[in-house]
């Protein structure tokens, strides 16, 4: 009977959270089907099996941490002959099947309908009607953390899948009414701990390096933020095309600087500055489950509205829980708005391996001298933060004032697009 040992699941991770289980021992399972769901330190991802016959043994229940190379579980498989290297993925990991699983995968693929998403929690406290269909990874955790079981819960959305607003409810309803204030005396609050795993432990993980291998510095500057908030009201007038959101504005004016002063798009490799042929844009995204950084790879090759598509779906898919390793990883460049935190500066941490991470605080009304007179505008603050490894001051203050002065002048920068 061969075990299925937990492959690399891309960018070299090295150990993976169960978070549900979509089989329990007994259950048959075809070639590629989705087994069980894991956290690593890039994203909750699915994970197919390679083999096809009975679940004989699992290895690692939810909530434990399993590093690559170590057996999940143990299949007695159909046909002998298939049997292959247990951390082999047919479509998915990090080495091709044998001759024999790649049909066995095909007949699958023919055969086999979509697999729902598992309920929270092991396959041992799942619905005897099968799993519970939800509508992303991300609500299957709410509801384990929160302990509540999905059999209960009635979904709302699309073929009865449920989503997060049925979780909240449910747990509302399951709490029951507050009681009054008058009639209980508030319990001191208990000391909670939330453990340093996946994702919330690989961002500890790449800003403490971060903070440690660079030499960071700071640059900011105030920009009139009028032309830019104008600029963005005649791009978004026509209802029928994709709306450009601010963000994608400060971003292509950063792709258009790194154009111009390439070393901030590039990364240190042991005693050389390497600059790469593309720029492969992250940005700062708040979720539920933390801060992550999504990708846009190859940003430079899109236009303004496709660029500011890319990013609201990319916004959308962290905070559903539905980015992979692939969309988290690889970036060359970062920029942050964190004026949506209502804050006008940050020196933000750079995020390893990258060099500098471009910044926006929040737009406000202030006095500005403009022409010789004082006037109220929109402005905002731009900060750079860079390892003065790859450049010095000269080439990150001409990147940030060459962005700022886009901001102020959008038209102008029409030129260089």
């Amino acid at each position: 009977m061969p075990d299925f040992l937990l492959p690399d699941l891309g960018e070299g991770l090295e150990e993976a959270e169960i978070i549900a289980w979509h089989v329990q021992v007994g259950d048959h399972v075809d070639v590629d089907q989705p087994i069980v769901e894991v956290e690593t330190a890039k994203a909750a991802v699915e994970v197919p099996v390679p083999f096809a016959g009975a679940v004989a043994k699992i290895h690692a229940a939810p909530g434990a941490v399993v590093a690559v190379g170590q057996p999940l579980i143990t299949i007695a498989a159909d046909d002998p002959a298939t049997e292959t290297s247990g951390n082999v993925l047919i479509g998915y990991g990090t080495a091709a099947p044998s001759r024999g699983n790649a049909r066995a995968a095909r007949r699958s693929r023919r055969a086999a309908k979509p697999v729902p998403a598992a309920a929270a929690g092991s396959a041992a406290t799942s619905s005897r009607h099968g799993p519970v269909a939800v509508i992303s990874p991300l609500v299957r955790k709410i509801a384990r953390d929160a302990g509540l079981d999905l059999t209960g819960v009635t979904g709302t959305g699309p073929s009865g899948l449920v989503r997060r607003e049925d979780v909240r409810k449910a747990l509302t309803q399951r709490a029951g009414p507050k009681p009054a204030a008058a009639a209980t005396a508030a319990a001191p609050p208990a000391e909670k701990r939330i453990p340093l795993r996946g994702a919330r432990r690989a961002a500890a993980d790449k800003l403490s390096r971060s903070r440690r291998e660079i030499p960071e510095a700071t640059v900011w500057v105030d920009v009139d933020a009028t032309g830019l908030l104008e600029a963005r009201r005649a791009l978004n007038a026509t209802a029928s095309q994709q709306p450009v959101s601010l963000l994608a504005l400060v971003a292509r004016f950063a792709l258009l600087g790194l154009r111009q002063y390439p070393e901030l798009g590039a990364r240190i490799d042991g005693d050389a500055i390497v600059i790469p042929g593309h720029v492969h844009l992250g940005f700062a995204a708040q979720t539920g489950h933390g801060l992550v950084v999504p990708v846009v790879h190859d940003a430079h090759r899109l236009s303004t509205r496709e660029l500011s598509a890319a990013l609201t779906a990319r916004t959308a898919a962290a905070r559903d829980g539905r980015l992979t390793p692939a969309d988290l990883s690889g970036g060359t460049f970062t920029v942050n708005n964190y004026g949506v935190f209502g804050v006008d500066g940050s020196a933000a941490i750079i995020n390893y391996p990258e060099v500098a991470i471009l910044g926006l605080g929040r737009i406000i009304d202030r006095p500005w001298v403009v022409n010789g007179q004082v006037l109220v505008r929109k402005m905002g603050e731009l900060t750079l933060a860079f390892d003065h490894r790859v450049c010095d001051g000269g080439t990150a203050g001409g990147f940030l004032r060459y962005v700022a002065d886009c901001v102020e002048s959008p038209v102008g920068a029409l030129g260089d697009l």
